[in-house]
């Protein structure tokens, strides 16, 4: 018991009261740090979104002891990120109307620990007392600062260059149109997209989705959606949709702020991440650790006036990726992907009030940011540290101009980390080109004659383009070549057909190819679907002689067809056929048209026209007037002349006829191994049929193709076979009226 003697208590009670004292300190620092991370993660999920960050400060031991008493100040609500916090899925980023108070506050000294500073304190850190200055002293070396851009309430209209690249998206929309509709409850081959933006999937009345959309468990939100219209299938595997996806940025970000627009202006943002006020994000931290921060107390107000208001959509215009670097040794900017890859410092692009995407990735390790002179606040990023970190901003191009971007850090600039933005005046709204897509009638292979049978190559091309419909019409076809009809082929018998069908890079639908004159599935469908930038082969033997349709088969096949996707291939017979002096090439088609016949403007597709079979057009190569005022039939008093006269459809015979002439030869529904009948009038040729017709020109003058089914001559099917030479009194005596 000489241990308890006044002596020994003497010494020992001193150290052991220090000792718990020490513990006791601990224990409450380690409370607040605990408290700091709540509340910085709390403040993470109630503030306004803003330009991202991401760091990665070079590796070292963090201090386990607490940071000085001034670091577990009251923390403001600002866009901390708690210690490891991985970034959420970014909707579309949009441009922030102001830093938020975390990325205003001037760069500060790093607080001292008692140990070894921590190097991550390099990073843009906020001014001792801000919010989130002990939790950052805390954390790991690596931190990652999420990086969203603010949502703005919708105005009573939406903003222009919503508005602009919601013009585009309706033109886009042709390639939706044929399955979906945008009216509520009217659904088609495909649901309807009325208030798609917001909407979860599979949550449309009346229409039966496929099991892996059901089990999804998407919201089709901006971000969603253009994951979705990129590659479906990979989004969601084993979906029914058919359709491959827009491959291009532009297409997609045109068309989600169309359906944005007719979904009201909701952006389905607030799926995506916590709605907040713009104003929020422009107020200053409370320095002070005593009082409670206005802007917390403020904060539930303002958030729900956030999420009562529709949030309006930002989509960007143009995207880019910069690497910092180091090349022909300076420090410099690096292009990564698209036109610009590996570029160094880059001409940047974008026209007035376009939205740019800019996404800076640290490639060797040094501090950098990036800052668009001119373009405000938006147009400077948070500053990065370590390799692999980046951060993303987005901000709305200013006025036309020519602009610097560079790196803020001092000596970078002057280093070389300085490129050119420009910015050019907005382009002129979207005018109507009329694209001549009719293929010329004289556009026939010459004849084959005596060979033996060999392997013919064929390549087509799907593209998809806007044409010229009529005068002042434009439409949107889709085509073999260019061109309607599609080239016309031509082989012998007991040739092998080896067939390349190469699908444009720029497609929005997967195309195919069905050739009649095929024996095998699909008649090489099954072989050729081609997605867009895909290279089908399929080779096939021509067995049988004789005049075939080859078409477009991929679902739904009539709309393929109807939009122009249909052309003949000739097989001809041992020896070929008897010599002619010229030959044409003539194909008739159906337009249907949500607008009416002769309205002008870039027509749209109808589907429901297409299923009720009421076109608004009939068309001889594709187009009102191709084969009369752009391109007539010529020949001459004397000659013989064949016709290779086919129907694309999809869906109406035709009653194949030449006013003025008597067809000589009928090689009738395209066969060529029977007698051919004589002395026939008008010739009857069904969808996806075909005939070979021949008449001796006696008479000089104009001769007119129709359909006898004459009414649809007032829906533009007419054609004009103009005949030069002497007259011929004894055939046929009369005086020509004007215009005849």
């Amino acid at each position: 018991m000489t241990f308890f003697a006044r002596s020994n208590l003497k010494n020992w009670l001193p150290g052991a009261l220090g000792l718990l004292g020490i513990i006791v300190l601990m224990a409450v620092a380690d409370i607040s740090h605990r408290n700091a991370g709540a509340d910085a993660e709390q403040a993470l999920l109630n503030a306004p979104p803003t330009q991202t960050a991401s760091t990665e400060a070079p590796a070292a031991k963090q201090p386990a002891t607490p940071a000085p008493a001034a670091a577990p100040a009251a923390p403001a609500k600002t866009a901390a990120a708690p210690a490891k916090s991985e970034p959420a899925p970014a909707a579309k980023p949009t441009p922030a109307p102001a830093k938020s108070a975390a990325t205003e506050a001037p760069k500060a000294a790093p607080a001292p620990a008692p140990q070894a500073p921590a190097p991550a304190a390099k990073a843009d850190a906020p001014a001792p007392g801000h919010a989130m200055n002990h939790a950052m002293a805390m954390a790991p070396a690596k931190t990652t600062a999420q990086a969203q851009s603010a949502a703005t309430p919708a105005a009573a209209t939406a903003p222009a260059h919503l508005e602009g690249d919601a013009a585009r998206g309706q033109q886009v929309y042709k390639k939706c149109q044929a399955c979906h509709s945008l009216e509520p409850g009217r659904n088609g081959l495909g649901p309807s997209l009325a208030g798609i933006v917001g909407q979860k999937a599979a949550d449309v009345p009346n229409y039966n989705f496929s099991a892996a959309m059901k089990g999804s468990g998407l919201t089709w939100d901006v971000a969603t959606l253009d994951r979705y219209l990129a590659d479906p299938q990979k989004v969601v595997p084993g979906n029914k949709m058919p359709f491959p996806g827009l491959k291009t940025e532009h297409e997609r970000s045109a068309v989600i702020a169309y359906l944005v627009k007719i979904s009201g202006g909701a952006s389905g943002a607030a799926a995506a991440s916590p709605a907040a006020a713009p104003k929020q994000a422009q107020a200053p931290a409370q320095t002070s650790a005593q009082k409670p921060a206005p802007a917390q107390a403020a904060a539930p107000q303002q958030q729900a006036a956030a999420s009562s208001a529709p949030a309006a959509a930002y989509v960007p215009g143009v995207r880019y990726t910069l690497r910092s670097g180091i090349a022909e040794g300076r420090m410099v900017f690096i292009g990564v992907g698209g036109t610009i890859d590996g570029q160094i410092n880059p001409l940047l692009s974008a026209a007035e009030g376009q939205v740019v995407q800019v996404t800076l990735i640290n490639g060797e390790g040094a501090e950098h940011d990036i800052v668009f002179d001119g373009q405000g606040p938006a147009g400077s990023s948070p500053h990065i540290v370590g390799r692999g970190a980046s951060t993303n901003i987005a901000f709305v191009a200013g006025k036309a101009g020519d602009y610097a971007y560079f790196c803020s850090i001092p000596g970078h600039r002057l280093s070389g980390m300085e490129g050119q933005f420009l910015v050019t005046p907005q382009p002129p709204a979207e005018t109507v080109v009329e694209a001549d897509i009719s293929l010329q009638s004289t556009q026939v292979p010459p004849p084959i004659g005596k060979r033996q049978p060999q392997t013919v190559r064929v390549d087509l091309v799907t593209v998809e383009l806007e044409g010229r419909l009529a005068e002042g019409t434009t439409f949107g076809y889709w085509t073999f070549n260019g061109k309607v009809p599609g080239p016309m082929l031509r082989v012998r018998v007991g040739d092998t057909v080896e067939v390349h069908l190469k699908n444009a890079e720029n497609s929005g639908m997967v195309h195919s190819v069905d050739f009649h004159a095929a024996t095998g599935p699909g008649g090489g469908a099954a072989s050729t679907q081609a997605n867009p930038g895909e290279t089908k082969t399929v080779k096939f033997k021509a067995l049988v002689p004789g005049l075939y349709v080859y078409h477009c088969a991929t679902p739904m096949v009539a709309h393929h067809i109807a939009n122009g996707m249909y052309g003949l291939i000739l097989v001809e017979p041992e020896g070929g056929l008897p010599p002619v002096d010229r030959e044409f090439y003539v194909m008739q088609g159906e337009i249907y048209t949500a607008q009416p016949f002769g309205q002008h403007g870039s027509l749209d597709f109808d589907v429901e026209k297409l299923l009720n079979e009421r076109p608004e057009y009939f068309v001889f190569n594709g187009s009102v007037g191709a084969l009369s005022k752009l391109h007539p039939l010529q020949a001459k008093v004397g000659e013989t002349v064949r016709f290779y006269f086919g129907v694309g459809g999809p869906n109406f015979t035709s009653s194949f006829h030449l006013i003025g002439e008597i067809f000589d030869k009928v090689y009738n529904l395209g066969g060529v191994l029977s007698e051919p009948l004589h002395g026939i009038q008008t010739v009857t040729v069904p969808a996806g049929g075909a005939v070979i017709t021949e008449a001796k020109l006696d008479v000089p003058g104009n001769y007119t193709l129709v359909d006898h089914a004459l009414s649809r001559m007032e829906r533009g099917l007419v054609g004009i076979l103009h005949v030069e030479g002497a007259a011929n009194p004894d055939i046929y005596d009369g005086v020509i009226e004007p215009g005849h």
